[in-house]
């Protein structure tokens, strides 16, 4: 396809399509599930604002060279791949749904499981809408709460509490006809809130409760977890680019540079070890002169094209960043409340994506909040891991990972996937006769 072999075993691929980057991660899966990375590339995202496609031939270039740069790095082609689907047109509802045990002996199957679950996804959504996930979160058996997993139990009436994700069907045809257009076939859309937290939290955190806060460039995912299981999920349309523009604004400076002064910010300072005999006694003056020192960004080496003078980074952090963060974090808060699960939520919130390295985040979150907060980076996988464990990558390792769980069988149930599929071999066929003709 791409001029390089194809895998002799399919191995798992993840596109995360965000509004600052595209990563593309590529591993191979073991007999026992161990997933080890053999392709990585992140490029800058084109084409999209906000976790949508704006412009799908900027999208599909910047997706093909960001495609082509994991292949070559894992020596050959792919031809499928799970893609992350974001953006503030996501939204959630939980649905039940009931039906009578058809099985001998009146034992529950995999039949069973599936067509309670079809029973609590028929629900009325607009024609414009269209169901990305339907997630089971508890079965009841016989009006016994709690159960998980219901196969091989005996019962006559089965229900099931789901989560079902929808989506707008239009930015989601987007997104799949950019990716079908650079020659890869969409597995599954997974909402990058669901990813994120397959890479980031602990089964403990799903259990007791937890709010996982996805912050990307231009949007903020919010994942909450009760009981062991997803229970709402929402969009801020609200990230770390506008942390960026304030600075931009307040600074009177480019993008560009806002960007680099934001993360040379938000760069962990070396801890400096002082000698016992080398400690000497200092003047208040002194003292003062070293903090005031200390406080001076230096931007010298940042390369900025604008003369900005000598900056404070309290004034940059209290003045422009906690602002903004204090904003996004009421937003968030206020999220919780309306889902209704605020006082089941001992686990507090997990920080993860760009977003989670900005200077402050954590201490903003837990002033705003009034909860623990923890700043989390992606695990579960080998290989080439060193590229990829900060936070900004949480959300594609989780796509492998979600891969990896569904399995080789795994295929979308989006209606709209399979359409364009569809469309798309016959498109091929339709060119391919027309090369015959005269």
């Amino acid at each position: 396809m791409r001029g390089l072999p194809v895998a002799k075993d399919k191995p798992i691929v993840g596109i995360d399509i965000g509004s600052s980057k595209i990563t593309t991660l590529i591993a191979n899966a073991s007999k026992e599930g161990q997933l080890t990375v053999v392709g990585v590339s992140t490029v800058p995202s084109k084409g999209l604002r906000k976790g949508q496609v704006v412009d799908i031939d900027e999208a599909v270039s910047g997706i093909a060279v960001g495609v082509e740069a994991a292949e070559r790095m894992a020596g050959y082609s792919i031809s499928s791949a799970f893609i992350s689907v974001g953006g503030a047109h996501i939204s959630s509802v939980n649905s039940r749904g009931v039906v009578a045990v058809s099985g001998t002996e009146n034992e529950i199957g995999p039949d069973d499981v599936r067509r309670v679950t079809e029973a609590a996804r028929a629900i009325s959504i607009p024609s414009s809408r269209e169901i990305v996930h339907v997630i089971p979160r508890d079965f009841i058996v016989d009006s016994q709460e709690g159960i998980k997993d219901p196969i091989g139990m005996t019962g006559v009436r089965l229900e099931v509490e789901t989560h079902i994700i929808s989506g707008a069907a239009t930015s989601m045809r987007n997104l799949a006809k950019c990716i079908q257009q650079v020659g890869v076939d969409v597995e599954n859309l997974v909402f990058s809130g669901v990813a994120a937290a397959e890479s980031t939290l602990t089964d403990t955190e799903k259990e007791l409760g937890v709010v996982l806060v996805d912050i990307g460039g231009g949007t903020t995912d919010i994942s909450i977890f009760v009981d062991g299981s997803i229970a709402h999920s929402v969009v801020l349309p609200i990230g770390g680019k506008n942390i960026t523009n304030d600075l931009a604004i307040g600074l009177r400076a480019s993008l560009d540079s806002a960007e680099k002064i934001k993360l040379e910010l938000s760069k962990k300072p070396k801890k400096i070890v002082i000698h016992e005999d080398v400690k000497e006694e200092k003047s208040a003056e002194e003292v003062k002169e070293e903090k005031k020192k200390e406080d001076l960004l230096d931007i010298s080496k940042l390369g900025l094209t604008e003369e900005l003078g000598p900056l404070s980074k309290k004034t940059l952090v209290d003045g422009i960043i906690k602002p903004r963060l204090t904003e996004i974090f009421t937003l968030i808060g206020m999220e919780i409340k309306r889902s209704g699960f605020a006082g089941l939520l001992p686990s507090g919130i997990v920080v993860t994506g760009g977003g989670a390295e900005t200077i402050g985040v954590a201490e903003v979150g837990k002033d705003v909040l009034r909860m623990s907060v923890r700043i989390a980076s992606p695990s579960g996988v080998t290989g080439l891991i060193d590229e990829i464990s900060s936070p900004a990558y949480s959300t594609s390792v989780g796509l492998l990972l979600y891969g990896e769980k569904l399995g080789p069988s795994a295929s979308s149930g989006l209606s709209i996937i399979r359409g364009w599929q569809v469309k798309n071999v016959v498109m091929k066929a339709v060119d391919w006769f027309k090369s015959f003709l005269p």
